[in-house]
């Protein structure tokens, strides 16, 4: 069996930039799985712009953006597997994957990297009544099928879900002249971001129906047409609201759920509201010497922010191998989400071990105008931060300083919430 300090799952931007981060903090035994033909990831496909900005301070292609951490990974001379499945990890660390030319293998990591990324939800898991005919495709999918096959999936689309990919969908597909007739979401706001709502569809003069769903979906072999109507607070259509689209072509972007089997098989916690391990301000999860980061952990809505969250994965990663995560081991203290806030990431702080700046990231549950994110130390307020609009779209952070957390040494709880003005 053969054996590395740190193996990496997942070649994505979350992978590349862990497995650059954990090398550049002194570890050579490094080893990514990637179960792709090339690594990249899901930025293989994403040919628009805006990706950059945050972390190389210009505006890139998906594909751009991944080939810089790629370059990166190839001249620090990191060893990575392409067409590798891991089928199985086991709580004593070791990788069980397979590929063509080794067949079955084992590997015996001292820490492990998880950067597996996110899914799309199906439309098994959306109960749409109505037939099943050619031309329902995943948004993803679609935009694999033009972006990087050459193939067309239809001229008249219906796009069900606002998330990102839908929204960029609904202009890609504008672009290559199909006619989108109307983006259906079913939450009373956008899952996508403002951005997106903006250049993809205001741009292009396509309207965005909210608090709408397919109820129904017609065509034998291919689809010939959907019907959509609004629906109420619970998700319930309304009847009489329904209006009918011809199309040939039904996209869905109705979510991401991040790629947690070969987690829950290893037995590492996994939160409920994220999909996501659970994990503390190293992303180290239950698991001693397991690591989390990137949209396995919790769906970003920038890649900026995965290579940011990636890169301290990486080098706490690297910590753990060299014994230095250990040594400084002090109160460990829970965050609660509360008042708005659906979840933070990470879910617990060791003041000990956290670095000098801590960013914890979450997502608010509804769109709040004029109000503000708190942040208490047990029943203190120590920080009070004004937001015009915050969105589920779009994550949000607050900075944690270890040296405030120096003057709480009996510290328990840091609760995050919004609070009206």
């Amino acid at each position: 069996m053969k054996s590395y300090d740190i193996v990496i799952i997942g070649g994505g931007p979350a992978g590349l930039a862990a497995a650059a981060a954990a090398k550049k903090s002194g570890i050579d035994s490094i080893l990514i799985l990637e179960r792709d033909r090339e690594l990249g990831g899901i930025l293989n496909q994403c040919i628009h712009n805006g990706f950059g900005l945050h972390t190389f301070k210009e505006e890139l292609t998906g594909p751009e953006y991944a080939r810089r951490f790629i370059d990166e990974v190839e001249e620090l001379k990191i060893e990575y597997l392409l067409n590798t499945m891991v089928i199985d990890i086991s709580k004593e660390k070791v990788v069980t994957a397979m590929n063509r030319q080794e067949g079955l293998f084992e590997i015996q990591a001292k820490a492990i990297v998880l950067a597996m990324g996110c899914r799309e939800r199906s439309r098994g898991a959306l109960n749409i009544p109505g037939y099943r005919p050619a031309g329902i495709f995943s948004a993803g999918t679609a935009q694999r099928l033009v972006n990087m096959e050459g193939f067309m999936p239809g001229r008249k689309v219906v796009i069900l879900g606002s998330g990102d990919i839908g929204l960029i969908m609904a202009r890609r597909m504008t672009l290559e002249g199909a006619k989108v007739q109307v983006v259906a979401e079913l939450m009373p706001y956008s899952g996508g971001l403002k951005r997106n709502i903006v250049q993809c569809l205001d741009d292009f003069g396509i309207p965005l129906k909210l608090s709408h769903t397919v109820v129904d979906i017609r065509g034998k072999y291919r689809v010939e047409g959907v019907t959509i109507a609004e629906v109420d607070t619970k998700g319930k259509p309304i009847p009489g609201t329904e209006v009918d689209y011809e199309c040939d072509t039904l996209l869905l972007s109705c979510g991401l759920i991040p790629e947690n089997e070969l987690s829950r098989g290893m037995g590492v916690e996994i939160e409920p509201v994220t999909s996501g391990p659970v994990v503390n301000e190293s992303l180290e999860t239950n698991i001693e010497g397991v690591f989390a980061c990137g949209n396995v952990l919790h769906v970003h809505d920038l890649v900026d922010y995965v290579s940011e969250e990636a890169t301290t994965a990486g080098h706490n990663a690297a910590r753990y191998v060299k014994g230095e995560l250990e040594e400084n081991r002090g109160n460990e203290i829970r965050l609660i989400p509360t008042g708005g806030v659906r979840y933070t990431v990470p879910k617990t702080i060791d003041a000990g071990r956290m670095a000098d700046e801590l960013t914890v990231r979450f997502r608010v549950g509804a769109v709040f105008k004029n109000c503000y994110i708190s942040v208490y130390y047990d029943d203190e307020r120590v920080a009070h931060r004004k937001r015009p609009v915050m969105a589920p779209g779009e994550m949000e952070e607050v900075k944690i300083k270890k040296e405030n957390l120096a003057s709480y040494p009996n510290l328990k709880t840091i609760t995050i919430k919004i609070e009206e003005a």
